[in-house]
């Protein structure tokens, strides 16, 4: 067999720079880009598939996600559903206004002008991350409490008006809660959960039993977000199936309905926050570079756009994470 010849001419061939030989007017840095761009996109797509068709066989039991995400910083106790999502929501967009501002002040080559609306870019950046931390914060701790039966079901209380009640409002502390600490040898110390409940389920039976206005709602829809709720006589029948006190939301257990719905917002969510924080990571380097004037000397600032592509990216992904968890 002959060997390949490598020669000038078939050098010039090759994809490196003229008009005439990129593919739709981009560079190679840039069409690279949009290829990571397609491939992530189709794993997003598929688990965003993956929770709609989870959604659509547990439906009955799914959360209503006014209720899940209904904080707001420095407003305890006040009922804000979706208000701090949108508003997360907002800076993440305005921070793609910034990163487009930022790649026409590239195309200008003004250097001031590209450092300031990186700079806030990436707080805007920062400020999405450390919102997403403090609401998944909110959702490992818990709002109200509920009680899971010896089926999995998930019980929460509400009152004769149908709202939520907490655990704390009706619980029976005049019954000590005391948990005792088996040793290794045993046996089965390992099986119960980390950390103790606030309140026992004596202490929630006590007290469910002494509140006569105190109801059970299930988990299932009689409706678009309209959960069934038990008559007294179907609540206190429902005692004996009490078996653990669940606060707050993880892996295995979730206060607000079916446990899926935490695990795929853990990973999705999760997921997400992992780019924003690596776009912010990328951006972070890039406002560095052109402080130093790296660009200026190359007389380009395509990095800026090759980043803020990136960017678009991540903030379009939210747009369908937002709607497929929070609206629909």
């Amino acid at each position: 067999m002959g060997a390949t010849v490598t020669t000038a001419a078939t050098k010039e061939k090759v994809w490196g720079g003229g008009a005439s030989q990129q593919p739709l007017g981009a560079s190679y840095g840039k069409m690279m880009m949009w290829y990571f761009i397609l491939s992530d996109s189709l794993t997003f797509c598929g688990f965003l598939v993956a929770y709609g068709f989870t959604r659509f066989k547990f439906i009955d039991s799914w959360p209503i996600a006014d209720e899940v995400f209904n904080h707001f910083p420095f407003l305890h106790g006040v009922e804000a559903p979706m208000y701090y999502v949108a508003l997360m929501t907002f800076i993440l967009i305005f921070s793609s206004v910034t990163m487009v501002l930022a790649v026409d002040a590239g195309h200008q080559m003004n250097k001031k002008k590209v450092s300031m609306y990186m700079f806030l870019t990436i707080i805007g950046g920062f400020i999405f991350l450390g919102s997403q931390a403090w609401e998944w914060k909110n959702f490992i701790k818990g709002t109200y409490g509920a009680v899971e039966t010896q089926g999995g079901q998930i019980l929460q209380f509400v009152d004769t008006d149908g709202k939520r009640v907490a655990l704390a409002d009706f619980a029976d502390t005049s019954i000590p809660n005391e948990r005792v600490s088996l040793e290794r040898n045993e046996g089965f110390w390992f099986l119960g959960p980390s950390s103790a409940p606030t309140y026992s389920l004596e202490q929630i039976e006590s007290g469910l039993e002494k509140n006569p206005n105190i109801l059970i709602r299930t988990q299932f829809d009689e409706g678009r977000h309209k959960k069934v709720v038990l008559s007294r006589e179907e609540t206190l029948a429902q005692v004996s199936e009490f078996k653990y006190v669940v606060e707050g939301a993880n892996l295995v257990r979730n206060e607000y309905g079916h446990k899926t719905f935490a695990d795929l917002f853990f990973f999705i969510t999760g997921f997400h926050g992992f780019h924003v924080a690596t776009g912010v990571l990328l951006n972070v380097i890039i406002f560095f570079n052109v402080l130093l004037g790296t660009y200026e000397r190359r007389k380009s600032y395509e990095m800026v756009e090759k980043v803020g592509l990136y960017w678009h990216f991540v903030d379009l992904v939210w747009v369908f994470v937002f709607t497929f968890f929070y609206l629909v």
